[in-house]
């Protein structure tokens, strides 16, 4: 083949430090901004963003020439650099998780992040982190999200 064939969904998480309630409305678009920003500027498609106030979901089909930790990076330092010079404080947490999606589940993954201010009125993100982990099979017994 002369051309990569490439079609690599991931989802990404990531807290506010100190899992601060910093996405509130006034931020949150200035912050969908940004990273839609960040995509077009590395060639990932951003598929889907999910948001709560401490935390957020990227649903994203990465280009075959940049890995997950560079696009992580970017999303992370571009963002906050985007929402401070709007006049907001901002930052992230060092961490992240990265979990693969296979195109089946596309569209459920889609509607959950579209629901996230409903699904954190009963679970907390640490609650919900966890379970990820547990889902994709990685050790989470004390893991929290300020780790």
């Amino acid at each position: 083949m002369s051309h990569p064939y490439v079609r690599n969904y991931v989802h990404l998480i990531f807290g506010t430090r100190e899992s601060r309630k910093l996405i509130k409305p006034p931020i949150e678009p200035e912050l969908r901004k940004a990273l839609k920003t960040v995509a077009v500027q590395y060639g990932i498609e951003l598929i889907e963003v999910g948001a709560a106030e401490d935390h957020v979901h990227l649903l994203v089909c990465m280009p075959p020439k940049i890995g997950v930790a560079v696009a992580v990076r970017a999303f992370k330092a571009d963002s906050a650099k985007q929402v401070n010079e709007a006049g907001h404080f901002f930052a992230w947490q060092q961490g992240y998780a990265a979990f693969s999606v296979s195109a089946s589940n596309l569209d459920a993954l889609t509607a959950y992040l579209r629901e996230q201010l409903e699904c954190h009125r009963s679970r907390t993100f640490d609650e919900e982190f966890r379970s990820f982990l547990i889902k994709h099979g990685i050790r989470a017994s004390s893991a929290t999200v300020t780790d």
